[in-house]
């Protein structure tokens, strides 16, 4: 059976249906692989995979990102119900997490190797809202005027979980969880080559809060203005999740955020990262003022 491949109403993504992504044989997988490429973000409806499935599904993007410490846990719950079924409370640092997870982001761009995937899939969804929303950064670096774009050319950002969180008043410890490391903050470029396409895109999001050129009231006032202008229509699609979906998008050119919801009501989603490749995705990182201390690494573990 073919797959049919469905462009969705936005400058990225795209719905790929008559397709099992348990059982891809090498010319499906090719045609998911060029889609992915192209689209950036792919919605595979009814998939209802298994965590092993699921794994090895992001195993063919590349090597899975460790979240949790432990090495054998390539999937986890991204969630605000505890594993005894209670709900998280609004105190609790997990709670604060996912609500920081509702500002536009890429992840792991606060690691020295960030990613360049993540596979999302349906478990529990709530009755309403809990959408996850994608950002195309590639079509909005070619929406800046050219004054714009010859001002960020060139200017680099660092990128720091501690910092983001804390602009929300969530303050928090090294070694609190993944992302409070003392590995220091990674500085990356406002604008990405992308490894496959060679497209340009530009590279933000809440983590990125200082330019080492600017003073840095200037730079977080043009880092904001970068992505309230980035993430506007066409640029953006808001996933309305039904069990049993699976959403994967591409952290090098597109931003996601999750969608405020009944925080009563429980939201499970599997979530496995596939880590990026050190040749475009490892840069060098700089001392982080939240961290407790700075011991550089090329390492995310």
């Amino acid at each position: 059976m073919q797959p049919t491949i469905t462009p969705l109403d936005a400058s990225l993504g795209a719905t790929i249906t008559d397709i099992d992504l348990a059982d891809l044989d090498e010319t499906t997988w090719s045609i998911v692989e060029d889609a992915f490429h192209e689209y950036a973000a792919l919605i595979f409806p009814n998939q209802y995979l298994t965590e092993e499935a699921q794994i090895a599904f992001a195993n063919l993007f590349g090597e899975i990102e460790i979240l949790r410490g432990n090495t054998e846990m390539k999937a986890v719950n991204i969630s605000n119900q505890k594993p005894d079924g209670s709900i998280l409370q609004p105190d609790e640092h997990r709670y604060k997490t996912l609500r920081g997870n509702e500002g536009w982001h890429t992840d792991s761009s606060y690691m020295p190797l960030a990613a360049k995937a993540t596979v999302l899939a349906a478990i529990t969804v709530p009755s309403s809202s809990g959408q996850t929303a994608v950002a195309d950064m590639r079509a909005a670096n070619d929406a800046l005027d050219q004054d714009m774009k010859e001002r960020v050319e060139g200017l680099s950002a660092y990128h720091s979980l501690y910092q983001s969180q804390a602009r929300i008043g969530h303050v928090v410890k090294t070694g609190a969880g993944y992302g409070y490391h003392n590995k220091g903050a990674p500085l990356r470029p406002l604008v990405n080559v992308h490894p496959v396409t060679g497209r340009k895109s530009l590279f933000i999001g809440r983590h990125a809060y200082r330019i080492p050129s600017l003073d840095d009231d200037d730079a977080q006032i043009l880092l904001d203005e970068l992505l309230e202008f980035a993430c506007q229509p066409p640029r953006t699609y808001f996933h309305q999740w039904q069990p049993g979906d699976v959403f994967i998008w591409d952290n090098r050119c597109a931003l996601h955020a999750a969608q405020p919801y009944n925080y009563d009501e429980p939201r499970v989603m599997r979530h496995t990262r596939v880590a990026g490749d050190p040749a475009s995705e490892l840069v060098t990182t700089g001392r982080d003022e939240r961290a407790a201390d700075f011991i550089p690494s090329a390492s995310n573990m």
